[in-house]
Order: C-alpha cells, then sequence, then structure tokens
C-alpha cells in the first residue's frame, strides 16, 4: 500500500501533536517547562557560552524562534542572556539557579511518554519505526530542486 492509502502525512502529523501534547503536559507538571524548552535549558545548562544562534543550529530551528523563546525563559527568571565579548553580534544565554532547578525537576517527567511510546511500539518494533524516521528525516533535510528548477528541464 501507498503512503497515500495509508494516509501516512495525516497519522504522521496527528501522532506528533497528540504525543507533544502529553509530553509538554509531562513536563509542565514536573518543573514548567516546555519540551522545546527543556531542550533549549539542557543545551544552555550543558555548555557555557552559547549563543542562540548556535542553540538554533543544534536544534534545527530559526534564530528567530530560538530568541522568542529566549524571552519567555528570561520573563520565567530561568536564563540570563548578555552580548558576547568576542562577537559583539551574538547573544550568550546562561542558565540561573532557577533555570537548573527546573531543569533539574524534569529527571523522570519523561519516563511515561517513553513508557507509552514503548507500549505502541515494542522491541524491533521501535529499531524499525526509528530507522524509517531517520531516513525520512534525511530525505527530508536532502536539497529539493526548486519549481524553476523542474519547469526549466
Amino acid at each position: 500500500m501507498s503512503a497515500k492509502d495509508q494516509r501516512l502525512f495525516f497519522l504522521l502529523q496527528t501522532a506528533a501533536h497528540r504525543l507533544k501534547l502529553v509530553a509538554d503536559a509531562a513536563m509542565l507538571d514536573a518543573g514548567g517547562l516546555t519540551t522545546a524548552q527543556a531542550a533549549v535549558m539542557a543545551i544552555i545548562c550543558g555548555e557555557e557560552q552559547v549563543s542562540q544562534r548556535q542553540i538554533a543550529s543544534r536544534l534545527g530551528q530559526r534564530e528567530s524562534a530560538v530568541g522568542a523563546m529566549a524571552e519567555r525563559l528570561i520573563k520565567a527568571g530561568y536564563i540570563t542572556r548578555t552580548r558576547s565579548e568576542t562577537d559583539k553580534r551574538a547573544w550568550i544565554l546562561e542558565p540561573t539557579t532557577a533555570g537548573r532547578q527546573a531543569l533539574a525537576a524534569m529527571g523522570t517527567a519523561f519516563a511515561p511518554v517513553n513508557a507509552l511510546l514503548d507500549e505502541a511500539f515494542p522491541g524491533e518494533e521501535a529499531e524499525r519505526l526509528g530507522a524509517s524516521l531517520r531516513r525520512l528525516i534525511g530525505l527530508l533535510e536532502r536539497p529539493r530542486m526548486s519549481d524553476e528548477d523542474a519547469a526549466a528541464d
């Protein structure tokens, strides 16, 4: 059967959205951070002198999106932002004590999400799904011909 017959795009999109809602709820209950915020906090807490640009690159996000998230984390008292001493165009993000504590509280919060995934994809199914999703991500990252290039051929 084809991807169209299986409605794979719809199923992937629906599963990802619902999984994000479950994960965000678990993370918010544990430490007041969404999964996206926790990912950013993990990078900030794990490295010294990390810039918004570096975080955006590591997460495959736009720098403007990381900047908006940084604003929310600053308002929550979880991080500080200062100009880089070596590159005045760059902002350096650093965790506060409250930010480190919030991230530490996330420790076991994700366990129920992983348990749900383990139930849905036991053993080798998880391995096959992981390999398939990595292959899809690789295909999506390949350069694509633009419509103009395709029309010219």
